[in-house]
């Protein structure tokens, strides 16, 4: 048991903190070099907006979403990006409501609304508005998020390097009760990881709600996918392109109203991981190169922390007699009674680090338990019910 409790805590300690020493050392090295390069080359870094943009289809799926929908359309006429160069593709999953009509209304004359009467699931419509595009470069979004300005003009200009493949932005999360931000320490640490990753070319998926990729490496999504974002930009990975992270390519989006309706996200997300195993299982073999690395730290040994979770907290719970592991075992116990109180204080909209960090890490690991559970059952639906937001909704 004792065996089984500091082998579960191993895997814990370097998923959270031994990784990203190992990825912040190698990162920070790997721009020495690279600025010691660039001073003998006397050679400018190509990250410039380009004077010649490419043409770029930005897509999204709406799945009765008339609360927000013109707020989305009006947010993409208002892209700084030349309209000539633009054209923007809706896909209505089957929807009940008003979302189509009026997307229409807004009037925005590049935009083309399509309106899929049989709702199939985000991924189908994906591919379907993919096929449709006309543009070298596509933009994928959600209804529900809101681009910068000069979003897509920070994403484009990553693909004048012929070795990228996909860019991935930032997504600002805000609360939909007073607007503030509220990503949170551990949302800040996942930014950074993938500051790091993509520093040294081993970023591992892309933000579904701000990404884009050159056309022709587009891999229809399987039939059956969950987590869109995930299979198209480890797709891309998977033909030898580079996947790069630009945290000034900003969009916002407003946060679940309930922490019901939040955790039914992380479970779904956490069904979605799983189930892109089998289409990404070769990016787990050394020959894929420091990807390889990243991808098991970052994503597959993450998925294993909540049992190692259990199996750490039942095998000291064994060796209670013994007082290190009573330690443990009462420590764990004050965890877990934190962030209880953090999940009461979260219904009720009240945030604090001292209760908020072990509310987050315990319900983000147990709804990637529940997410297997559903993976492996096969209770995890294609087409998601839409997550409510705003106070109006």
């Amino acid at each position: 048991m004792k065996l089984v409790f500091w082998i579960s805590i191993a895997i814990v300690a370097y998923t959270y903190v031994v990784y990203p020493c190992i990825i912040l050392v190698l990162a920070s090295v790997h721009q020495i070099i690279r600025d010691l390069k660039f001073a003998f080359r006397r050679t400018e870094r190509r990250n410039r907006i380009p004077e010649e943009l490419p043409s770029v289809s930005l897509i999204f799926s709406a799945f009765n979403e008339e609360a927000l929908i013109e707020e989305k359309i009006s947010n993409c006429a208002a892209l700084q990006y030349p309209a000539a160069r633009l054209e923007v593709l809706m896909g209505c999953d089957g929807c009940t409501d008003g979302t189509a009509l009026l997307a229409q209304q807004v009037g925005m004359s590049n935009a083309r609304i399509l309106n899929y009467p049989i709702r199939r699931g985000k991924p189908m419509v994906i591919n379907d508005l993919v096929n449709k595009a006309k543009s070298d470069i596509v933009v994928f979004s959600d209804a529900n998020t809101m681009l910068a300005p000069d979003a897509l003009l920070r994403l484009v200009r990553h693909f004048q390097n012929p070795a990228v493949g996909c860019v991935s932005g930032e997504l600002v999360l805000r609360s939909s009760a007073n607007g503030n931000r509220t990503e949170g320490i551990y949302w800040r640490y996942e930014m950074f990881l993938k500051f790091l990753e993509s520093r040294l070319n081993m970023l591992v998926g892309a933000n579904g709600g701000l990404f884009a990729i050159r056309r022709a490496l587009f891999s229809p999504i399987p039939v059956h996918g969950i987590i869109d974002d995930f299979l198209v930009s480890m797709g891309v990975r998977q033909k030898g392109f580079r996947l790069v992270y630009d945290p000034e390519a900003t969009a916002t989006e407003e946060t679940a109203i309930t922490v019901g309706d939040e955790f039914r996200r992380r479970v779904r997300i956490g069904a979605g991981n799983f189930h892109a195993l089998p289409y990404t299982w070769r990016l787990l073999i050394p020959t894929a190169g420091l990807v390889c690395l990243s991808y098991w730290s970052h994503k597959v040994l993450r998925w294993i922390v909540p049992f190692s979770l259990v199996l750490a907290f039942s095998s000291a719970m064994s060796l209670v007699g013994q007082p290190f592991y009573a330690f443990a075992t009462i420590a764990a116990a004050v965890v877990c009674a934190l962030a209880l109180v953090g999940y009461y204080l979260e219904r009720g909209r009240i945030r604090t680090r001292l209760f908020g960090i072990p509310y987050y890490f315990l319900s983000m690991n147990l709804a990637l338990a529940l997410g297997l559970w559903r993976c492996l059952s096969g209770k995890q639906m294609l087409a998601w019910n839409r997550t409510p937001r705003g106070a109006g909704e």
